[in-house]
């Protein structure tokens, strides 16, 4: 069965959504769902950099975790397995972006480097975007070291995203790109963030860290377009 969670805040004349493990990244299935052509994707090499991009006329693909545009038709995609895909939109400039945002990204500050590429390339106002954090791993699942919780910690600063359970850290990915977020003037009124843990539904979400090794991968995926019927 198709799974495509569409976040309730990203509405209008874009459409925004994320995978399940069907159809993962599959831009053909997912182009025959949304009837549109493949060719309407692009998906950054991601490297887990803190690297923004504009993808150029050619459409080839660059190395990069998060992709921002204004161009109307252009699917932009991330590609994720426990690590948070973040979608963007700013309705009053019409500019959008995708995130890849690993516990290594965010450290890098990906989603606030985003959101300043966004004012400076688009001349965005943090205030107008909205933003939608798909699943990605939880902190009841996310054990971590010292030296990650310091850097994340350190690009991120104060929040409730790091839980001591005895002498282990737990991380939380997706809160912690909340805060990244806020920190950059983002309202809160504007983010959406799902309740769903990767780990946990093993059934749903490819997850590297229950598969103890290389697996698929589902995404998150936003273009500017006229309303499309919604399948789930």
């Amino acid at each position: 069965m198709n799974r495509l969670v569409f976040p309730e805040n990203l509405k209008g004349n874009v459409t925004a959504f994320f995978t399940g493990r069907k159809p993962g990244t599959d831009t053909g299935d997912i182009a025959g769902i949304l009837k549109v052509r493949v060719a309407s994707f692009y998906l950054p090499i991601q490297k887990h950099t803190g690297k923004v991009i504009v993808p150029g006329p050619s459409r080839e693909p660059l190395i990069a975790d998060a992709v921002i545009t204004r161009e109307a038709g252009l699917f932009i995609g991330v590609q994720v397995a426990d690590c948070v895909p973040v979608l963007l939109y700013d309705p009053k400039r019409a500019v959008i972006g995708a995130v890849h945002a690993g516990w290594r990204g965010t450290s890098e500050g990906i989603l606030k480097n985003t959101v300043r590429s966004m004012m400076d390339r688009f001349r965005c106002e943090a205030a107008d975007i909205l933003i939608a954090i798909g699943p990605g791993i939880r902190s009841c699942c996310y054990e971590v070291g010292y030296d990650v919780v310091r850097a994340v910690g350190h690009a991120t600063g104060e929040g409730d995203y790091i839980f001591r359970k005895g002498e282990k850290y737990c991380l939380d990915l997706p809160t912690a790109n909340k805060y990244q977020a806020l920190s950059m003037g983002v309202p809160e009124a504007g983010i959406w963030i799902s309740g769903e843990c990767t780990f946990c539904n093993p059934d749903r979400y490819f997850s590297y860290r229950y598969a103890k090794g290389p697996i698929g991968r589902q995404g998150g995926f936003i273009g500017k377009t006229p309303p499309l019927i919604r399948s789930s």
